[in-house]
């Protein structure tokens, strides 16, 4: 017989990082501090559950739609930086480094997942991208392979829109030493470097 403590730590289980060891952990603990954490968890979730969008300009989550980052009048409309999910664009706006606009696509091209281009965000990117103030749209896709391929199918279905279109830079992290890098990485940099 299934109990509710069972279910939770089932559900639990299922997200990133956790397995049913973890879980167990997380739950426990959850229930020997139900009043500072239990409860105050129970209702976050439900309040959350209840008032988040998807932004229907970017695809960003946030409680109005458009989001805020769309909202702000203040950003750079000349600038679309597009990336694979949600996360990367928090990550992207976490460095305070981008002050444009983003659209997120919701995935790669992936051939093994029949994941195609009608799958992900890239009509209504093509539409923005052709709005008269873009002049700029940086692919910030991952440097997988199907990262590497959905930029290239991107960069393909913009060369229309009269926008420069540009990618990351990929190559050496700060701080890493040349001795530690793998071989495509190292490529990567040797490829991407600048002038000093």
């Amino acid at each position: 017989m299934t109990t509710s403590l069972d279910s939770l730590i089932a559900l639990f289980a299922k997200l990133p990082g956790l397995g049913p060891r973890s879980a167990r952990r997380l739950v426990l603990h959850l229930i020997r501090n139900k009043e500072k954490l239990l409860n105050p968890l129970v209702n976050t979730l439900l309040q959350t559950s209840e008032t988040i969008r998807t932004c229907h300009v970017c695809g960003n989550l946030d409680i109005v739609d458009p989001c805020n980052i769309c909202s702000d009048t203040r950003r750079d409309h000349s600038q679309i930086c597009v990336v694979e999910e949600i996360a990367d664009l928090w990550a992207i706006e976490r460095s305070k480094m981008f002050r444009g606009f983003y659209h997120v696509l919701g995935g790669v091209l992936s051939a093994l997942d029949g994941r195609g281009p009608e799958q992900l965000n890239i009509e209504s990117l093509v539409t923005r991208a052709s709005a008269p103030e873009v002049a700029e749209v940086i692919l910030a896709t991952n440097a997988t392979v199907e990262g590497q391929t959905t930029a290239y199918y991107i960069s393909d279905r913009l060369v229309d829109c009269n926008v420069k279109i540009s990618r990351l830079a990929h190559g050496i992290p700060m701080g890493g030493e040349l001795d530690y890098l793998d071989d495509g990485t190292l490529g990567a940099a040797l490829k991407a470097r600048v002038n000093y």
